[in-house]
């Protein structure tokens, strides 16, 4: 597969043909990343133990292949000891209610998101008139609406630990979202990143269906911070990460993704910023 060349032959793909309609990425051994529709979810374990954790939820309607994926890697009836949420998005937890009913496995996310999460308060509506491609222009068709995980969704700890994943900490990165928390670890610089950045330019339509690598700043038509988004994106850099999972396109390594960064922070302005919309602070500029 071409695209194999653009990320490095140390990932192992793993085709459609066994799990599904989207494709897997063996980004480490115990890091998994899998595409359905436009949006990535991420399981953290050694395969074929029952000591797993799953980081976001995907699409509506996306529960049967998700289960099916974790199935394939961990074994039948397998299932997490958790769910983190970088956020909660409707693209992150669209399968999260029949995820949470067919496994009762708890929910983690940053304690800004829980409005949301607890059917309280609605995220503000996509700006479809934010610079951008067809995306962009479809976004009214997002939902915005809470969801209801009730007494299921616990806060992250304060200390910045990850529940059943100790080598991980949280790290807050607003601005895509109030609660937005991307997942690090020190040992191999591994990073999660949800939304706090991207590897494709999401706003486009042909870059989606593409998967054309390009690093970018966070969904322009759901974000409404671009001054903490701007802030998030300088803390992740400062990791320098070994490698990147982004809650949108393909996983980033290496050189290129240290380059692809600092370029990011940079010429954030320029890159990420849309020159309009709704949310845009000029004042940033």
């Amino acid at each position: 597969m071409e695209k194999d060349m653009q990320y490095g032959s140390d990932y192992k793909i793993i085709p459609a043909t066994s799990i599904g309609s989207g494709i897997g990425i063996q980004v480490l051994p115990d890091l998994y990343s899998h595409t359905i529709q436009i949006v990535n979810f991420v399981l953290v374990g050694e395969p074929g133990t029952s000591d797993f954790v799953l980081v976001d939820a995907g699409m509506p309607g996306s529960a049967e292949e998700m289960i099916s994926v974790c199935e394939e890697r961990f074994g039948t009836d397998s299932r997490p000891k958790a769910i983190l949420l970088t956020h909660g998005h409707f693209d992150h937890v669209g399968a999260i209610i029949k995820l949470v009913k067919h496994w009762d496995v708890p929910v983690y996310a940053h304690e800004l998101e829980m409005p949301f999460l607890t059917g309280q308060q609605s995220y503000p509506e996509p700006d479809s008139s934010v610079e951008g491609g067809m995306v962009a222009k479809m976004s009214p068709l997002f939902p915005n609406e809470p969801i209801q995980l009730g007494s299921h969704v616990e806060k992250l700890p304060a200390d910045g630990t990850v529940p059943q994943l100790p080598e991980f900490r949280w790290i807050h990165t607003p601005g895509h979202a109030p609660g937005h928390v991307s997942f690090f670890r020190e040992k191999d610089r591994a990073l999660i990143a949800g939304d706090a950045f991207v590897t494709v330019k999401q706003e486009s339509l042909y870059k989606v269906i593409t998967q054309e690598q390009e690093i970018s700043g966070p969904p322009r038509y759901l974000t409404t911070d671009w001054e903490a988004a701007k802030k998030s994106v300088e803390t992740l850099a400062g990791l320098h990460p070994s490698v990147a999972v982004t809650g949108h396109g393909l996983p980033m390594t290496g050189e290129l993704l240290e380059e692809s960064l600092g370029r990011l922070v940079k010429d954030f302005d320029q890159i990420a910023i849309p020159d309009y919309g709704r949310y845009v602070d000029k004042n940033i500029h």
